[in-house]
């Protein structure tokens, strides 16, 4: 069942934080009206293993982003991969990125496209790639998961397994180190970074819980206000402004007063927890150790259809390592075995030629 615990604030700024059966629902069938698009793939320069399956986008899917021009871009083991409809483009060595590992990707405002990756930071500006480590400001290159913010005034925020840091675009453009430590965190090791409604940047960690920034002063929930080991794998926000984390046991949803927890108990998939993200309908997924589960918080609790736990037999493989919703509405995951969509039934995998 569910707990609540009131936090209370302390004016000292220090105080802080915080995957049954298929239910019938509305879902999107597979577009099946794209052409298969073209693949530009250089198998040789990114260094892919000859037995890998390359009829897959990638094996492994880290991280999903759509920009302003609806392009999608995929952040894989071996490199980032852009599809525009017609074409599947998988930039490596050639086009002058280096990494292997992308684990965030996101956009300015200029259009500029910011990737994550395990070698620093790389700004794609449509022609080139240029990138960002240590030289620039970046002692930590180890870009986490869900690590790139662009806030609502166009400030890039990068957290790393060490630390958050700012780019300085007045810096960069005069030849001097483009990123510098956010002092006012500790070094922590990041694993998400959003924007809530208000303008506030919310930073959950794997170690010290959550932190909330307003502007001026930090806030931090911990274990201490039942955040289970202070681990916090992920942060959304509902359409009614209560923000949402996971935990280790399960997630919780705070309304800026009360934390209410939500576990195996109630219904929740898994026996470990990592990600969350919350349609724009409501619904909330949850991925977990074993399972993903779809949850209605519109529907009250003890109820068991509010729960609807997906495993390897509805189609949904290996473990779940990102989601994105884009702007038409589906929602796309990436997992250890390739990218998944669900028709609102059950989970189907998109290849190369689809079916997107």
């Amino acid at each position: 069942m569910t707990m609540n615990k009131i936090l209370l604030f302390s004016f000292l700024t220090i105080l802080t934080y915080c995957n049954g059966q298929e239910k019938a629902h509305p879902g999107k069938e597979p577009n099946t009206s794209n052409p298969i698009p073209k693949v530009i793939r250089n198998f040789k320069a990114i260094g892919m293993d000859p037995d890998f399956d390359t009829t897959l986008v990638s094996q492994y899917i880290r991280s999903i982003f759509q920009d302003s021009k609806g392009n999608l871009w995929f952040g894989t083991f071996e490199g980032v991969v852009r599809y525009n409809v017609k074409t599947l483009t998988y930039f490596s060595t050639p086009e002058g990125f280096i990494s292997n590992s992308v684990f965030a990707i996101n956009e300015d405002k200029m259009g500029n496209i910011w990737i994550g990756t395990d070698q620093g930071v790389y700004r794609y500006d449509g022609n080139t790639f240029k990138n960002f480590n240590q030289k620039d400001g970046l002692n930590h290159i180890d870009i986490s998961r869900k690590g790139i913010l662009v806030d609502k005034s166009g400030t890039i925020w990068v957290g790393t397994h060490g630390g958050v840091y700012r780019y300085d675009p007045t810096a960069d453009s005069k030849g001097g180190q483009s990123f510098s430590l956010f002092h006012q965190l500790p070094p922590i090791n990041i694993a998400d970074i959003m924007e809530d409604k208000s303008g506030n940047i919310w930073f959950a960690t794997s170690n010290q819980g959550v932190f909330r920034y307003d502007g001026k002063t930090i806030i931090n929930m911990a274990e201490k206000e039942e955040l289970s080991a202070n681990y916090a794998g992920g942060i959304a926000q509902d359409n009614d402004g209560n923000m949402w984390f996971t935990m280790k046991t399960g997630i919780c949803k705070y309304d800026g007063k009360t934390l209410t927890e939500y576990t195996a108990k109630d219904g929740l998939g898994g026996t470990e927890f990592w990600g969350i993200i919350i349609e724009r309908s409501g619904i909330i997924w949850v991925t977990a150790r074993g399972s993903t589960t779809r949850f209605d918080p519109s529907i009250p609790l003890p109820n068991p259809e509010a729960f609807t736990v997906f495993t390897p037999a509805e189609g949904l493989n290996c473990c779940v390592q990102s989601m994105f919703q884009d702007i038409s509405g589906r929602m796309w995951w990436g997992t250890g075995q390739g990218l998944y969509r669900f028709d609102g039934k059950r989970f189907y995998q998109v290849k190369q030629n689809g079916p997107w």
